[in-house]
């Protein structure tokens, strides 16, 4: 092509050809100029290339592990090919960056951060190394738990606080207070809510329910009434996100008497007509498997979590360094080796996450 048509080309139609290139040819175009080396990075051209066709993810990924011995960097596990590799945080993403930042939620390639420094919650894209930070909505201001939820085209941050619920629009960078719903903190301290079409989706117990929370309008209702078993010292939700199972509900839980759970059980929510459910059960975890789990954490549910990733269930244990998953398209169960990098002295406050690096994962 003439050299003077290609220059002459407007941005946005250059953006559009460009997006049907492989993605490590768009890589190796970076060095030639500095307008493709900042394309790579732009909104716009982000959203574009994640559309087209040219644009299955390159990347793979990963449970990722956030632990106090850990400074700025966070071991990542690659479920598919069993490896561990490293990932380092620079100073400037999280400048101001303090020894109480921790990490809080992932949602589709962004991460959250407590920053007690700024009074703020700190968004990050480590693949495009990009960051904001979002001002807590009052002060002083404290929280049981936030989640973070992602879109391609901003995110939300809901934080429970004080039996109140804030909300944070990135669209429209500002905060909504709504009345909060305290039951759900019962045995869920370190378990996120699960995002689906627009909801966040929690459990309860005492009794057994699943409660949504509408990020649009702000209120709360009721998803489901009922236990899978009627014994159940403690219940962890999780709902499948892609493939074949995408938009599976399952459930978690430990079975027992008088709050001692003595088994643990996987149900599945099966829709049999007219809106009519019924809990499924499709696996119990080996009574050796259980036994080491209750043994870890010490029959304290709370410090359990659960969540999905890329095929696994994933069931963790705030005070243990490793993982117990159930590969759903196997039917096995396993325990993820411990990471290496972890001293042989640890404390608790293991925080696990599934994160899928995405360059287009915007702010």
């Amino acid at each position: 092509m003439d050299s003077d048509i290609w220059s002459n080309l407007p941005e946005e139609l250059l953006d559009r050809i460009l997006c049907f290139l492989p993605f490590k040819s768009i890589v190796h175009l970076r060095p030639t100029c500095k307008r493709f080396k900042s394309l790579l990075f732009t909104p716009f051209f982000l959203s574009k290339f994640h559309h087209s066709p040219s644009s299955s993810s390159p990347f793979s990924s990963f449970l990722l592990l956030s632990h106090p011995h850990f400074n700025r960097h966070f071991p990542l596990y690659n479920s598919v090919s069993g490896i561990w590799r490293e990932s380092s945080v620079s100073r400037s993403l999280l400048n101001p960056c303090t020894s109480s930042s921790s990490l809080l939620s992932s949602s589709n390639g962004l991460l959250c951060f407590h920053h007690p420094s700024s009074s703020s919650f700190l968004v990050s894209n480590l693949l495009s190394r990009s960051s904001t930070l979002v001002k807590f909505p009052k002060l002083p201001f404290t929280f049981e738990f936030v989640n973070l939820v992602s879109y391609p085209s901003g995110f939300r941050i809901f934080v429970f606080s004080s039996k109140s619920v804030f909300l944070y629009n990135s669209k429209v960078r500002s905060w909504r207070t709504f009345d909060g719903f305290e039951p759900i903190l019962n045995d869920n301290i370190h378990q996120e809510g699960v995002y689906r079409d627009g909801h966040l989706y929690f459990t309860t117990s005492h009794p057994f329910s699943i409660i949504s929370f509408d990020l649009e309008k702000g209120v709360w209702g009721i998803f489901l009434d009922g236990t899978p078993m009627n014994e159940l010292a403690f219940a962890r939700l999780v709902m499948a996100e892609e493939g074949g199972d995408e938009n599976k509900v399952y459930v978690i839980g430990g079975v027992g008497r008088n709050g001692i759970s003595r088994s643990l059980k996987l149900w599945e929510l099966h829709d049999n007509s007219n809106s009519q459910y019924s809990w499924v059960e499709i696996e119990s975890l080996p009574e050796l498997m259980y036994k080491k789990l209750v043994s870890v954490c010490y029959h304290n549910y709370e410090h359990i979590y659960c969540f999905w990733h890329n095929g696994l269930i994933c069931i963790c244990c705030y005070n243990w360094p490793e993982v117990l998953y159930y590969r759903v398209s196997r039917k096995t169960w396993h325990w993820l080796p411990k990471c290496p990098s972890l001293p042989e002295k640890w404390s608790c406050g293991f925080r696990w996450f599934s994160f899928v690096p995405k360059l287009y994962a915007s702010f």
